[in-house]
This record gives C-alpha cells, sequence and structure tokens, in this order.
C-alpha cells in the first residue's frame, strides 16, 4: 500500500486502528520491525533470526517500506552485489511503544514460566519502565479511566 502523502483516500477506513492494521496486522510485520529495532538491518539477519521464508519476508518489508514505516539504504558487502539494509523511519520508530505495549501484554496475561524475554528499563536510569497513557500534563491516567471516543460522539 503506497504511503499517503496528505489526507486519506476515499476508500479508505475511517478507523485509525483499521488503517493500522492494513500495515501492521499480519504477525510478521511486527516481527520483523522487533528485529530492525533490535539492530538487525540486513535482509539475512532477519531472514535467519526470525526463520521466516524468504518470500514471506520480501513481502513484508516491501509493505513497511511502501507504507513509510521502514526505508532501505544500499550497502555493499565486499566482493558481493550491493544489497538493501532495512532503517527505521520516523513512522517506524514510533511504533516502539506499540512493540512494547504488546510486549508489557504478553508479559502480563502470556507469561512464560522462567519470566519475560526482554524487560524494559530507562537508559538514564535502568529502573523498569511500563506502557501507560499520560495525560496533556504528564501525569498517568489508570487504563480504565481512559474512554476512546469517536469523532461523532458527544465529549462530556
Amino acid at each position: 500500500m503506497p504511503k499517503q502523502p496528505s489526507g486519506l483516500a476515499d476508500d479508505e477506513p475511517a478507523c485509525s486502528i483499521e488503517r493500522s492494521l492494513q500495515i501492521l496486522g499480519e504477525r510478521w510485520s511486527l516481527l520483523v520491525l522487533r528485529e530492525v529495532f533490535a539492530g538487525r538491518h540486513k535482509f539475512a539477519e532477519i531472514q535467519s533470526s526470525l526463520g521466516i521464508a524468504t518470500n514471506l519476508l520480501s513481502a513484508r518489508l516491501k509493505v513497511l517500506v511502501e507504507a513509510g514505516v521502514l526505508h532501505t539504504q544500499t550497502y555493499r558487502e565486499p566482493g558481493s552485489r550491493p544489497r538493501q539494509s532495512y532503517h527505521l523511519t520516523a513512522a517506524g520508530s514510533d511504533l516502539r511503544v506499540v512493540l512494547a505495549a504488546l510486549q508489557q501484554w504478553g508479559d502480563r496475561h502470556r507469561p512464560r514460566p522462567s519470566g519475560p524475554s526482554a524487560l524494559r528499563r530507562a537508559r538514564s536510569t535502568n529502573r523498569p519502565v511500563h506502557v501507560g497513557f499520560l495525560d496533556d500534563d504528564g501525569r498517568e491516567v489508570p487504563a480504565p479511566d481512559v474512554s476512546m471516543l469517536s469523532d461523532t460522539a458527544p465529549q462530556a
């Protein structure tokens, strides 16, 4: 799906969750992004880490690049042909919180007996962090106190 420069096409869903899932809703997309966040940028590195079929990885990378989540850079290993590496765009970087929220949910509701596979920590303090809702003043709002209002719903 090509990146929309501004506004929405007439046939695009009104719901931003549905529009996001058009790009990210396939399982491999989020796992590919996890690998890029972990510093794996080359096709072979991503493929080896995930064990994904090359045709599936090619398709996922194409969607993520066309959607503006990843961009490519050409590199060349000595004695090899030029290849593409994959890097986060600003839109891709913004997905860090989405992946962290999925990880947090999985740790809480689908825990492994051996514990989490990764921990979320602040780099500056090494203190644990969690994903949550913040108000305009930066104060955390408990999840049950958050309403998801449609653009047509009356606001109280």
